[in-house]
């Protein structure tokens, strides 16, 4: 990696891009899926430890505004 794309999250190596490429349209949208629900998974256990008052309801919205709008 270069210093250019040091802290760039939208950069993809070569090697990965070659990777991803030879992949087919399911098998892309399969691993997208996959991050997206690993995702949601990880910032619902994290809200959840945040917010122990929360229940789940509660938790559960909070993860879909942030995961719709972007919200951090």
């Amino acid at each position: 990696m270069d210093i250019d794309t040091i802290g760039a999250i939208e950069v993809i190596d070569d090697e990965m891009a070659r990777v991803l490429r030879a992949k087919t349209g399911a098998e892309r949208l399969r691993i997208a899926s996959g991050m997206y629900a690993a995702a949601r998974r990880m910032l619902m256990s994290s809200l959840a430890a945040e917010h122990p008052d929360w229940d789940r309801r509660q938790v559960m919205e909070e993860t879909a505004r942030r995961l719709s709008h972007g919200a951090g």
